[in-house]
Protein backbone atom coordinates (compact mmCIF):
# COMPACT_ATOMS: atom_id res chain seq x y z
CA UNK A 1 0.00 0.00 0.00
CA UNK A 2 1.40 3.53 -1.20
CA UNK A 3 -0.61 6.34 -0.02
CA UNK A 4 -0.70 9.61 -2.77
CA UNK A 5 -0.25 13.17 -2.20
CA UNK A 6 -2.08 15.91 -3.92
CA UNK A 7 1.24 17.05 -5.60
CA UNK A 8 1.49 13.71 -7.40
CA UNK A 9 -2.23 13.40 -8.05
CA UNK A 10 -2.63 16.16 -9.86
CA UNK A 11 0.10 15.49 -12.16
CA UNK A 12 -0.94 12.61 -12.40
CA UNK A 13 -4.48 13.80 -13.42
CA UNK A 14 -2.61 16.27 -16.10
CA UNK A 15 -0.26 14.05 -17.71
CA UNK A 16 2.88 16.34 -16.16
CA UNK A 17 5.93 13.34 -16.74
CA UNK A 18 6.79 14.06 -13.23
CA UNK A 19 8.78 11.02 -11.48
CA UNK A 20 6.56 10.81 -9.20
CA UNK A 21 3.48 10.92 -12.17
CA UNK A 22 4.80 8.27 -13.97
CA UNK A 23 5.59 6.33 -10.44
CA UNK A 24 1.43 6.48 -9.78
CA UNK A 25 1.28 5.52 -13.23
CA UNK A 26 3.01 2.31 -12.87
CA UNK A 27 1.05 1.47 -9.71
CA UNK A 28 -2.13 1.85 -11.19
CA UNK A 29 -0.75 -0.31 -14.73
CA UNK A 30 0.11 -2.70 -12.15
CA UNK A 31 -2.93 -2.62 -9.83
CA UNK A 32 -0.54 -1.98 -7.15
CA UNK A 33 -3.03 -0.89 -3.98
CA UNK A 34 -2.56 2.68 -3.13
CA UNK A 35 -4.62 5.71 -1.03
CA UNK A 36 -5.74 8.72 -0.33
CA UNK A 37 -6.77 10.58 2.43
CA UNK A 38 -10.29 12.58 2.07
CA UNK A 39 -8.15 16.07 2.24
CA UNK A 40 -6.32 14.93 -0.78
CA UNK A 41 -9.73 14.05 -2.13
CA UNK A 42 -10.59 17.34 -0.83
CA UNK A 43 -7.76 19.66 -2.21
CA UNK A 44 -8.12 18.06 -6.07
CA UNK A 45 -11.91 18.59 -6.17
CA UNK A 46 -12.11 21.61 -5.18
CA UNK A 47 -8.99 22.60 -8.02
CA UNK A 48 -11.79 21.59 -10.67
CA UNK A 49 -11.58 24.06 -13.32
CA UNK A 50 -15.69 23.45 -14.17
CA UNK A 51 -18.37 21.35 -13.74
CA UNK A 52 -17.56 18.66 -16.18
CA UNK A 53 -13.91 18.42 -14.77
CA UNK A 54 -15.84 17.76 -11.21
CA UNK A 55 -18.18 15.44 -12.37
CA UNK A 56 -15.26 13.83 -13.90
CA UNK A 57 -12.77 13.40 -10.97
CA UNK A 58 -15.61 13.30 -8.18
CA UNK A 59 -15.98 9.23 -8.71
CA UNK A 60 -12.60 8.55 -9.70
CA UNK A 61 -11.55 9.82 -6.06
CA UNK A 62 -13.92 8.66 -4.34
CA UNK A 63 -14.01 5.11 -5.64
CA UNK A 64 -9.60 5.15 -4.12
CA UNK A 65 -9.27 2.93 -1.21
CA UNK A 66 -8.93 6.11 1.72
CA UNK A 67 -6.89 6.18 4.57
CA UNK A 68 -7.85 8.41 7.44
CA UNK A 69 -6.80 8.65 10.99
CA UNK A 70 -7.84 6.50 14.11
CA UNK A 71 -8.47 8.95 16.46
CA UNK A 72 -8.71 12.45 14.92
CA UNK A 73 -7.57 14.28 17.53
CA UNK A 74 -4.86 12.15 18.37
CA UNK A 75 -3.55 12.90 14.61
CA UNK A 76 -4.39 16.36 14.33
CA UNK A 77 -2.16 17.03 17.36
CA UNK A 78 0.61 14.70 16.42
CA UNK A 79 -0.05 16.61 13.20
CA UNK A 80 0.80 20.02 14.96
CA UNK A 81 3.71 18.00 16.73
CA UNK A 82 5.47 17.88 13.21
CA UNK A 83 4.97 21.19 12.39
CA UNK A 84 6.33 22.47 15.54
CA UNK A 85 9.42 19.96 15.59
CA UNK A 86 10.04 21.22 12.26
CA UNK A 87 9.98 24.69 12.71
CA UNK A 88 12.25 24.69 15.99
CA UNK A 89 15.11 22.75 13.64
CA UNK A 90 14.93 25.81 11.66
CA UNK A 91 12.82 23.54 8.61
CA UNK A 92 10.00 25.27 7.14
CA UNK A 93 6.84 23.35 6.26
CA UNK A 94 4.43 25.68 3.96
CA UNK A 95 1.56 23.48 4.75
CA UNK A 96 -0.05 22.16 7.73
CA UNK A 97 -2.07 19.75 5.79
CA UNK A 98 1.13 18.18 4.64
CA UNK A 99 1.98 17.76 8.28
CA UNK A 100 -1.46 15.78 8.53
CA UNK A 101 -0.83 14.39 5.57
CA UNK A 102 2.67 12.92 6.70
CA UNK A 103 1.19 11.63 10.13
CA UNK A 104 -1.40 9.79 8.41
CA UNK A 105 1.16 7.96 6.73
CA UNK A 106 3.11 7.39 9.67
CA UNK A 107 -0.03 5.72 11.20
CA UNK A 108 -0.23 3.79 8.63
CA UNK A 109 3.03 2.50 8.30
CA UNK A 110 2.79 3.23 4.60
CA UNK A 111 5.38 5.02 2.25
CA UNK A 112 4.00 8.49 1.10
CA UNK A 113 4.39 9.48 -2.74
CA UNK A 114 4.94 12.46 -3.10
CA UNK A 115 6.38 15.43 -5.09
CA UNK A 116 6.66 18.45 -2.45
CA UNK A 117 9.36 19.57 -0.29
CA UNK A 118 7.72 19.54 2.63
CA UNK A 119 7.69 16.03 2.94
CA UNK A 120 11.61 16.47 2.88
CA UNK A 121 11.46 19.08 6.19
CA UNK A 122 8.87 16.34 7.39
CA UNK A 123 11.62 13.23 7.27
CA UNK A 124 14.32 15.04 8.81
CA UNK A 125 12.27 14.57 12.43
CA UNK A 126 10.21 11.60 11.90
CA UNK A 127 11.07 8.35 10.23
CA UNK A 128 8.38 9.16 7.03
CA UNK A 129 8.86 6.46 4.65
CA UNK A 130 8.64 8.45 0.77
CA UNK A 131 8.71 7.60 -3.03
CA UNK A 132 9.83 7.91 -5.16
Amino acid sequence: MVLVDTSVLISFLTGAGTEAALCLERLVREEAPFALTSVVVQEVLQGARDEREWRRLHPYLTSQLQLEPRDPLETSVRAARIFFDCRRRGLTVRSATDCWVAQIALEHDVPLLHDDRDYEAVRRVRPLKTLP
